[in-house]
């Protein structure tokens, strides 16, 4: 064998590893990042009907549209962890005008159903 294929295959084999060290390290952030900021969210299913859920995101006085991004993240990512699928019923959700949302204590609210 040569060297520059023992380095290749060396490459080859390294490269995973750094990529589950490198997602290792950023488990701890449970933050969205718009704009440059952090947008910290959580999405929680209901006990009676685990396939409903709510999202929640802020802070809105940053910006509206990181808040909503994050929420509709968390949401997603909710339904995927849960159901394996990203389908997504919304009650309120990324469609809903912005006079509409429910803002409480600079978070906003998304509810909805995650679909099979």
């Amino acid at each position: 064998m040569t060297t520059s294929s023992t380095r290749t295959r060396l490459r080859a084999l390294a490269l995973p590893g750094l990529v589950l060290l490198a997602l290792a390290g950023c488990g701890g952030n449970n933050a969205y990042q718009y704009g440059g900021m952090r947008f910290p969210g959580d999405a929680k299913g209901i006990k009676d009907n685990r396939k409903q859920f709510v999202a929640t995101a802020g802070p809105v006085s940053a910006s509206i549209d990181g808040a909503r991004a994050a929420a509709s993240y968390e949401a997603i990512k909710y339904c995927i962890d849960y159901l394996g699928s990203s389908d997504i019923r919304w009650a309120i959700g990324p469609d809903t005008p912005p006079s509409q949302l429910p803002i409480e204590k600079d978070k906003l609210t998304y509810r909805g159903e995650c679909l099979e």
